[in-house]
């Protein structure tokens, strides 16, 4: 079993900065991809960014320019660096990952969120 922990989140001024992390646990061979995801009040979860464990990066439009996501392979860390932050960037954040696992088979695993608020 895995189970994806993120620490963080909180609330934060406009234009601020705000570091998530997210560490990965449990039996695991590898991880391919590991990427956030981000949920607003009456919204659908959308995807915020996401990397590959070679380092590739994919970006939300709305985040891009703002937000840096990086992963640390060897401790099974990904983290989201946000900057100018703005309201409407308020939202529950969610690690995502997928993993293989030793019977080989890869699943899919959410973190149980953090809530990022940008407020004055």
């Amino acid at each position: 079993q895995v189970q994806l922990l993120e620490p963080g989140g909180g609330l934060v001024q406009p234009g601020g900065s705000l570091r998530l992390s997210c560490g990965a646990f449990g039996s695991m061979f590898s991880i391919n991809y590991m990427g956030w995801y981000r949920q607003a009040p009456g919204k659908q979860r959308e995807l915020v960014a996401i990397i590959t464990s070679g380092g590739s990066t994919n970006y939300a439009d709305s985040v891009k320019g703002r937000f840096t996501i990086s992963r640390d392979n060897a401790k099974n860390i990904v983290y989201l660096q946000m900057n100018s932050l703005k309201s409407e960037d308020t939202a529950v954040y969610y690690c995502n990952a997928d993993a293989l696992v030793p019977s080989g088979d890869e699943y899919n695993y959410w973190g149980q969120g953090t809530q990022v608020t940008v407020s004055s």
